[in-house]
């Protein structure tokens, strides 16, 4: 007997970022974070729990996995199996529509993914917020990838209640493009960067402090439109938290010289032609530019002076997480291939 489920997730990049665990087995953030999901980048997922398996398997861009990563999915499946009693091994097939330019870790929107298709699947009825409990456990950003817009991952008290939940639908004129400047592994996983700066910065207690108010300060944003202030919010955020990174002990750091000078050409962009342009980074070199939906157009044209057009993608604020239909799921596996 099987039971099958089919999901759609959108990745996203924090413009309020999480960064450190207070609890490393439940993922619990030290700040809660805030979000914009991306429509230009997301995971389709299926999932078939059936009798007659007698392991999990784990199928990615129609490659079969290594057995380290099927443990990890066998890990965030297991979170289910034990709270519903399910004893049925599971095959995953997951497909990821991330560009290999983008530089974005595909984490976030493929364990949404993975989490939505399971709900489906076994009939749980679970609302998205108790859902993001779970999807919390394969990836902290998947909580964020299961609502659309703007997402707020509340850190909460406990692991039921360290939930994401809507801010804004982000319908008002947002966008964001990313500058892929290296998309190779990084010599400091986010996990291990993570870690050394909780337990060495001098400046980490003072980040957590500053990351309250910026949460509370953007939202106000949000609610009232203002675009300017979330871009300078969203900027001071991202190079608050790098700056944690360089006062680690050892310190380390994850931008390169092609960083600085998108950096530096951002800005410029900005003070010279007027365009909103502000910036944000993840634990990487890759530049992410919040920005004016309909500014984006003009925005790359002044990028390109610098930038291979296939190094700058854009796009528009993406929806939460939903279901697939079987034929949806056929489409996407076609479209991967011709792709």
């Amino acid at each position: 007997m099987t039971a099958i489920g089919r999901a759609r997730a959108h990745t996203n990049i924090a413009l309020i970022k999480y960064w450190g665990k207070r609890d490393k087995a439940l993922f619990l953030p030290m700040n809660s974070s805030l979000s914009l999901t991306l429509d230009a980048f997301y995971t389709d997922t299926q999932v078939i729990f059936d009798e007659a398996l007698t392991e999990d398997q784990f199928v990615l861009n129609g490659q079969n996995q290594t057995d380290s990563e099927v443990i990890k999915i066998s890990q965030f499946l297991d979170l289910f199996r034990r709270a519903f009693k399910e004893t049925r091994r599971a095959q995953v097939l997951s497909y990821n529509f991330v560009p290999t330019a983008a530089g974005l870790a595909s984490s976030a929107s493929a364990f949404a993914a993975l989490a939505m298709a399971v709900n489906q699947a076994l009939g749980l009825g679970l609302d998205r917020e108790t859902l993001s409990t779970y999807a919390r456990r394969g990836s902290g950003s998947s909580t964020r990838s299961l609502f659309g817009g703007f997402v707020e991952w509340d850190m909460g008290t406990t692991s039921e209640n360290s939930v994401a939940q809507p801010v804004d639908d982000a319908d008002w004129d947002v966008g964001m493009i990313v500058i892929a400047i290296n998309t190779s592994k990084k010599t400091v996983s986010s996990r291990i960067g993570m870690d050394h700066t909780v337990s060495t910065s001098p400046f980490y207690e003072a980040w957590k402090e500053s990351a309250k108010h910026d949460l509370v300060a953007i939202k106000e944003a949000i609610l009232a439109r203002d675009f300017q202030t979330v871009g300078q919010i969203t900027e001071h955020n991202g190079m608050k938290m790098h700056a944690t990174t360089l006062s680690a002990n050892p310190p380390f750091t994850y931008f390169e010289p092609e960083t600085l000078r998108v950096q530096n050409l951002v800005r410029q962009i900005r003070e010279v032609t007027g365009l909103s342009a502000y910036m944000t980074m993840d634990a990487g070199p890759n530049v992410k530019v919040l920005c004016r939906a309909s500014e984006m157009e003009r925005l790359v044209a002044e990028l390109a002076k610098d930038f291979p057009n296939d190094k700058i993608i854009t796009s528009l604020p993406g929806q939460a997480a939903y279901c697939l239909t079987e034929e949806e799921w056929r489409e996407s596996e076609r479209r991967f291939y011709d792709d």
